[in-house]
């Protein structure tokens, strides 16, 4: 049987690092309020020459390097995003280029914060499929493009930033099963709802979220998604060696964490340091976490993730 495994990690983060006390200048808010509500401190914003596929090469470089796998061997690129380079080709496309591959499938995935799960998902198809032989999984944002600085309630919540994971085929199983759900119904709760026509913005191109709504869905959803993958393994909550969320505030994380009875030293948490990254958020903590030396060969990896849409869903990987 054909199963699809992660060999290499990799991630990127643009220097400029935002503060609270930063934030203190340029909005009515406090550090206090921030960190109280959200568990974020920092986070980094790209530089005004930097997009999307920028921060998403360097991230696969370090993963390609981590795999020892060469760019010719890539053979699929999925790259998920919500702020890509332009309206079209793909960031995927412009990604391909930059690292010199020619003949490699390569398409965006669009779930917002969801969007790593989603594409680590369908390369997973592909691989299991015998379609694809080596592929990069890429979640990349810049989301300080799309905040509105008159929302405070907002613009202090999100970061830019790339992570991005090498997948092979193998006959030792690696991620185990994924799990992916929508409820478009909820599409107005968090959604940048700005469009193109005529050469002019059409709506409003900047971030809008009603907090509360989605800290309520998303506590729900973390808990019954990675029940669902627990479930189809026949696996309970302390076979979970760690326990990756997305990223995006604290008190959701542990809310979840807790739900399912599983000790803090068991929870990946950065988004005290990088904010809320939208699809890059899970990336980026896999790679700190197995940069650190923490995951370790067998180990369980649980990812979870819910974004607009909304969108949400789980996988259950064996490391």
């Amino acid at each position: 049987m054909i199963y699809s495994r992660i060999v290499g990690t990799g991630s990127y983060l643009p220097d400029r690092v935002v503060t609270n006390a930063d934030l203190e200048k340029l909005v009515d808010t406090s550090d206090e309020w921030i960190v109280s509500r959200t568990g974020i401190r920092e986070r980094h914003y790209a530089a005004d020459h930097q997009d999307a596929s920028d921060l998403a090469l360097e991230a696969c470089k370090r993963a390609l390097h981590a795999a020892h796998v060469r760019p010719d061997e890539i053979d699929m690129i999925v790259v998920a995003t919500s702020t890509p380079d332009m309206v079209f080709p793909s960031t995927a496309c412009i990604l391909q280029d930059k690292l010199g591959i020619k003949h490699s499938i390569a398409f965006d995935l669009q779930a917002v914060c969801s969007g790593f799960v989603f594409a680590l998902s369908t390369v997973d198809q592909f691989v299991r499929s015998g379609n694809v032989q080596c592929a990069l999984v890429v979640g990349t944002e810049v989301f300080s493009r799309i905040l509105n600085w008159q929302d405070r309630s907002t613009c202090v919540l999100f970061g830019d930033g790339a992570g991005a994971v090498v997948v092979r085929a193998s006959n030792v199983p690696g991620v185990l099963t994924t799990h992916m759900h929508t409820d478009g119904s909820y599409r107005n709760v968090l959604c940048t709802p700005g469009t193109v026509e005529g050469g002019k913005v059409r709506g409003s191109p900047m971030l809008v979220m009603e907090g509360g709504a989605v800290y309520k869905f998303a506590v729900k959803a973390f808990e019954e998604v990675a029940w669902e993958a627990l479930n189809a393994n026949g696996l309970q909550p302390d076979a979970i060696d760690w326990f990756i969320c997305h990223q995006a505030n604290q008190r959701i994380i542990m809310h979840a964490a807790k739900k399912l009875n599983l000790p803090d030293e068991k929870v990946v948490m950065t988004v005290d340091r990088h904010g809320n990254t939208s699809a890059a958020s899970i990336p980026l903590a896999l790679d700190a976490t197995v940069r650190a030396g923490k995951i370790k060969a067998g180990d369980n990896v649980l990812l979870a993730a819910l974004g607009g849409g909304f969108a949400w869903g789980a996988a259950l990987i064996k490391w």
